[in-house]
């Protein structure tokens, strides 16, 4: 009998890494993908006939995506070119100067020193001693293994290591432990803004989330061609392996017969029959019904107060003068508490932060004030873009406030901008059930970590990979979802080869072979 192939649902980096890796093992795949290319979230549009990056930018964890590419039978370097940065990202809070942070620690220490004097210096090593201290504690039984609850977290700790679990202090506000370590407000400002990298607030997330300030400081790099070029690396291994691609693929329907996968529906009306998928979408889809009352089984909708951030994001194209841009830099707001008050509120902040990426800055290239640049500007938002509708009048208030900011640390943009602006609605027509949230829910709470959807879900067969699912928000923690889905995938093949197939009660049955992250 001819086996069936493994669906996957999206060519998101969760699912382009599971069809890297099951291909590599022999399991025929079929991707499916309603978009015409690969990516998800990473994705370039075009601006003044110029491709920006439209979605992540920041590319850290460079080992975990090296041990994707070793386990499909492949070689990071011969898919893409990477630069690593001295200068990890800039910050300024006014037009008197900026702090920068640097690859190497020591760099960093000075730089704060320097910047805020001894006192904040002595803070940030001892901040810095914290955030490790909490990621070597997580990060082989939490981050690269399958979800678990907080008995089988102490479980994979070591039971005898009940100062490991406190030490990762899961109920105290990241807010109140970063004023432990600063008490320079700009400082407790710029490492609460880490938590934005999974769509949260600083001042309602635990304070275990400081983990990933340490990870961006093992090492940031810039990849040639943008993080879109990640996505055609392992979409190019899949192929390679023998993984098929359908571009322009909705799936408007799982199967499911008598408890466990049966099948897919498109929106074509044709029907692909398979006894394995992995939806790479945000798991609120299965939830909210949006691949049919059967397999809304298998997860839950997130609330809409439960969702992550989302994001007004200007892709622009012009000329810049004043502020020394670096290639990620961040403009605070004055007020962070107000900013996240006004989003709670389900506003756009009236005085926001901003990010801004300057694409065409690297290690080795500096434009000009002459010269126009590509540039990615994040403003964060709201994930209401399924029930409010933002008009013309508040996008240009938005664009307003935005230059404003910059223009207050010494930033001059060229007006107008030529620029295409992209809103909670439209993030919310690209990922469906999510209002916008571009994190999945929001990592609020001591117990968020362990609500977030794990690869297996309550349907046989049907798996789940993306930054909305463990071990969380961000491109390798995707990459690590598809991984650990490809490996549930695998272990139940075997496991219904072998014997009559009964329900697992989580965990997987194969091991990680991956180091951990290091810089």
């Amino acid at each position: 009998m001819t086996e069936t192939p493994t669906v996957i649902i999206g060519a998101g980096v969760g699912g382009l890494a599971s069809a890297a890796l099951l291909s590599a093992r022999g399991v025929p795949v079929i991707v499916l993908e309603k978009e015409p290319a690969a990516g998800g979230k990473i994705r370039q549009l075009d601006v003044d006939e110029s491709p920006i990056d439209a979605g992540p930018t920041v590319f850290t964890m460079g080992p975990v995506i090296d041990a994707i590419f070793e386990s499909a039978g492949a070689s990071t370097g011969d898919y893409l070119t990477l630069s690593p940065a001295d200068t990890l990202a800039r910050h300024a809070w006014d037009e008197h100067g900026h702090l920068d942070l640097f690859s190497d620690h020591e760099k960093s220490v000075e730089a704060i020193g320097d910047f805020a004097g001894a006192k904040a210096a002595a803070g940030f090593r001892s901040f810095s001693q914290e955030a490790k201290k909490i990621f070597d504690i997580l990060d082989r039984p939490f981050l690269q293994d399958s979800k678990t609850y907080p008995p089988g977290l102490m479980w994979r700790i070591g039971l005898w290591r009940m100062g490991s679990l406190l030490a990762i202090r899961p109920y105290e506000s990241l807010w109140k432990v970063l004023g432990e370590h600063f008490t320079d407000p700009r400082l407790r400002q710029l490492f609460g803004r880490y938590t934005t990298y999974c769509g949260s607030s600083p001042f309602k997330t635990p304070a275990t989330l400081m983990l990933i300030a340490h990870v961006e400081s093992q090492g940031v790099w810039k990849i040639d061609g943008g993080m879109n070029a990640l996505a055609k690396g392992l979409e190019a291994v899949a192929r390679k392996n023998g993984a098929r691609f359908r571009y322009g693929a909705k799936v408007d329907e799982i199967r499911v017969t008598r408890g466990r996968v049966s099948g897919v529906r498109l929106e074509s009306g044709e029907e692909i029959s398979t006894q394995s998928v992995i939806c790479n979408a945000d798991p609120s889809a299965l939830g909210a019904g949006m691949f049919g009352r059967e397999a809304q089984k298998a997860a839950s909708a997130v609330r809409p107060k439960d969702r992550s951030l989302s994001a007004m994001v200007w892709l622009a194209k012009g000329k810049a003068q004043g502020f020394p841009l670096g290639h990620h830099n961040v403009f605070f707001s004055g007020d962070y508490p107000a900013e996240f008050r006004d989003i709670g509120a389900g506003c756009v902040p009236a005085g926001p932060t901003v990010y801004l990426c300057a694409l065409d800055h690297g290690p080795d290239n500096t434009p000009d004030a002459a010269t126009s640049q590509r540039f990615q500007i994040i403003v964060n938002a709201p994930a209401n873009g399924d029930t409010h509708t933002y008009t013309a009048e508040e996008k240009d208030q938005c664009t307003s406030k935005m230059l404003s900011r910059l223009r207050a640390c010494g930033l001059e943009l060229e007006t107008p901008l030529p620029h295409q602006l992209v809103t909670p609605n439209d993030f919310s027509k690209l990922f469906p059930a999510t209002g916008g949230a571009l994190y999945g829910r929001a990592s609020h709470g001591w117990a968020a970590s362990f609500l977030r959807p794990g690869c297996r879900t309550r349907i046989r067969g049907l798996y789940c990979a993306g930054g909305a699912t463990h071990p969380g928000a961000g491109v390798p923690m995707a990459a690590l979802s598809g991984k650990l889905a490809s490996e549930a995938v695998l272990s139940d093949r075997i496991s219904t080869r072998s014997s009559r197939r009964r329900d697992t009660a989580g965990g997987m049955s194969m091991r990680s072979a991956m180091t951990g992250p290091s810089g």
